[in-house]
């Protein structure tokens, strides 16, 4: 696994963020709520897995592409949410 970068939801990905990935983060980022007390949005990771990006919200969200480059987004099953 190589490390990518890391941005703040609803902030502009970086360029290393392939297009298909970005949508699927895009889609994300307007589902979460705007915060009415000021506290910090959660952050991205960006990460690389056997060459394909995967983008990890502090949330436990997981946006990857599927087998014909499309974006899903899921929970990860291990952050106690899903």
């Amino acid at each position: 696994m190589q490390l990518g970068t890391r941005w703040t939801s609803g902030d502009e990905p970086p360029k290393a963020v392939p297009d298909a990935l970005r949508r699927g983060i895009e889609a994300v980022d307007l589902t979460i709520p705007a915060d009415q007390f000021g506290q910090p949005r959660p952050r991205w990771t960006l990460t690389w897995l056997e060459g394909r990006p995967i983008a990890e919200l502090d949330t436990g969200v997981i946006v990857s592409l599927d087998a014909d480059g499309n974006p899903v987004a899921r929970n990860d099953p291990e952050d106690g949410f899903g």
